[in-house]
């Protein structure tokens, strides 16, 4: 599968998260647009054959921690190693516009993530309670370090 990636739009997310059955919807332009307006962010898509197939995006969280937001694949594209051009993507940007680490949450029915980003180096730093296993959120974060330092 030959995969472009590129900064894209709240539209190009919406096309991919509509693809999506886990997110049932729940991503509206308005939430979208109210979460990164104001604040330096970035919109990563990847496409095969000129259509959008998965997303990344992020926001500032401080002039030092991006926060990793939200992410999808379509059903059809999965296995392909999407996630992970878009994840070292979204990581060499952040590193260049001089963040000092990538923070993220997920949550256990999502098993291919967490196991993701505990293979890609990022690391366990808290657990948000929100009342039952399946619901709470487990916080990651991966510190950006300099090749030559």
């Amino acid at each position: 599968m030959n995969i472009e990636v590129r900064e894209g739009t709240i539209e190009d997310v919406l096309t991919v998260d509509a693809q999506i059955p886990e997110f049932d919807g729940r991503n509206t332009k308005e939430k979208l647009e109210q979460r990164l307006r104001d604040i330096p962010h970035l919109i990563l898509i990847a496409t095969h054959n000129g259509q959008p197939v998965a997303y990344k995006m992020g926001y500032e969280l401080s002039n030092l921690e991006f926060y990793s937001w939200l992410g999808g694949v379509v059903p059809t594209a999965r296995k392909k190693g999407i996630a992970t051009q878009l994840r070292l993507a979204q990581e060499s940007w952040a590193h260049e516009k001089g963040y000092k680490a990538i923070s993220v949450k997920s949550m256990n029915r999502y098993p291919a993530m967490l196991q993701l980003l505990i293979s890609s180096g990022y690391h366990i730093s808290g657990y948000d309670e929100e009342g039952s296993t399946d619901k709470s959120k487990i916080r990651f974060i991966k510190h950006i370090i300099d090749e030559g330092a």
